[in-house]
């Protein structure tokens, strides 16, 4: 269980560095055993999340080594992992099931786990790969898939992130041309094809609606470095919003964040691009409208650190969740707070310029995590955040150091 202890802070300023994408770094990670050649992965992030999937590599055969800020696989020989247990505590664990199925031809895996903030079904991922030739059966609480993958034409009713990452890491060893219509944009699909193509794959439209995949006998290693994560550079440039802050974000790619950049235009923060990365000033002045969707719509693991802000401004911000039905979970802790949060289905409601006041609120998942500490640093007095889960070292690479270095008062007291 982790503890956190934040006290009110009137202003973040200074430099600081953006990690590489947790949600770059775990399929890159997974598609690493789709070569029987050495990988080396540059700049991996210190997270349990990350951790977990190189164990779940190391039950798959595969050599994982870690070194300093890099990691070194070695997929040679690899299997359907005989301990299944940890796939139950992430929801990437599902991510091993192309690669694996590509590999070996067949593979038995437990249900993914993961952040109770909505149900988030696989059966996209499953329609997908019978779509290319896989069998997919149900058994206990496990999926068995098998088949020799000859490509195919999938379409998707949804453009998932997960589902695209796992079907076009199936499709790169299949026989034959595989098309993924309604294909998930974001950037780390394209960081990911990028990865893989780098290993000498042949994929073409990423970061579009529609991938193509020609599939290849074999793949090779390679020297790969992710990109940086553009929520943890948007969670720490929301918390210069509520500080009237001035903050540098190195490495951050605005080119990945317009949405969420637009909308903290909106509120009144004042924007600049340099060759360092991303420069905001300001604080949070405007109330507005948020309606999360797929990228480039506005994230929805922004979703809970931007309604901070909106606590911040006088007048009526309205959100509207369209992604999970269970992303509202932090509005009962931000309400220990003070914060005057009305939520209708899908649909929040938030009356902003009531002062927060410190207090004692529990995280309930992983962006929430980080929307609390945000509130407690501006909120009056000290609030101490309750991670009994851990949920903040999943996906963030040592936040409160980072807003310390800034100037923020958090200190962790477990």
């Amino acid at each position: 269980m982790a503890q956190y202890l934040i006290s009110y802070t009137q202003k973040l300023s200074g430099e600081v560095m953006i990690s590489a994408s947790k949600n770059a770094v775990l399929p890159i990670l997974a598609a690493c055993m789709l070569t029987d050649e050495e990988v080396l992965i540059r700049n991996v992030p210190l997270l349990s999340d990350v951790e977990n999937m190189c164990r779940i590599l190391s039950l798959c055969g595969a050599e994982v080594k870690r070194e300093n800020r890099d990691v070194r696989i070695c997929a040679r020989h690899i299997h359907t992992p005989a301990e299944q247990e940890i796939l139950r505590t992430m929801r990437a664990s599902v991510l091993i099931l192309g690669p694996l199925l590509a590999r070996c031809g067949e593979t038995h895996l437990s249900m993914p786990g993961g952040c109770a903030i909505g149900q988030r079904p696989i059966d996209l991922h499953l329609k997908g790969l019978q779509k290319i030739g896989g069998r997919i059966l149900y058994e206990g609480g496990e999926i068995r898939a098998e088949g020799k993958l000859t490509g195919g034409s999938i379409y998707l009713d949804f453009p998932s992130v997960g589902a695209t990452e796992n079907l076009l890491m199936a499709a790169v060893l299949g026989k034959g041309v595989t098309r993924i219509e309604n294909a998930a944009k974001e950037p780390e699909i394209v960081d990911l094809c990028q990865f893989l193509n780098a290993c000498g794959a042949r994929i073409v439209g990423a970061g579009t609606a529609n991938i193509t995949i020609e599939g290849v006998s074999r793949l090779h290693g390679t020297v790969y470095t992710p990109i940086p994560d553009r929520i943890e550079a948007g969670t720490l440039a929301c918390a210069c919003a509520v500080t009237d802050g001035s903050v540098l974000l190195q490495g951050a790619r605005s080119d990945h964040m317009r949405a969420l950049l637009f909308k903290l235009q909106e509120m009144g923060m004042i924007l600049q691009e340099d060759e360092k990365g991303l420069r905001l000033r300001g604080k949070a002045r405007h109330p507005i409208e948020v309606r999360t969707l797929s990228y480039p719509g506005f994230p929805t693991d922004m979703q809970s650190p931007m309604m901070v802000a909106a606590c911040q401004v006088n007048g009526l911000s309205v959100f509207l969740e369209t992604i999970f039905e269970n992303r509202y979970m932090h509005v009962v802790e931000l309400g220990r707070m003070g914060a005057q949060i009305r939520v209708e289905g899908q649909l929040a409601l938030i009356q902003g310029g009531v002062p927060l006041k410190g207090a004692r609120v529990y995280a309930t998942d992983l962006r929430a995590s980080a929307a609390l500490m945000l509130a407690g640093l501006c909120a009056e007095g000290q609030t101490l955040l309750i991670d009994e889960n851990e949920h903040l070292l999943r996906g963030y690479e040592c936040l409160e150091a980072k807003l310390c270095q800034l100037g923020g008062a958090v200190v962790r007291t477990s």
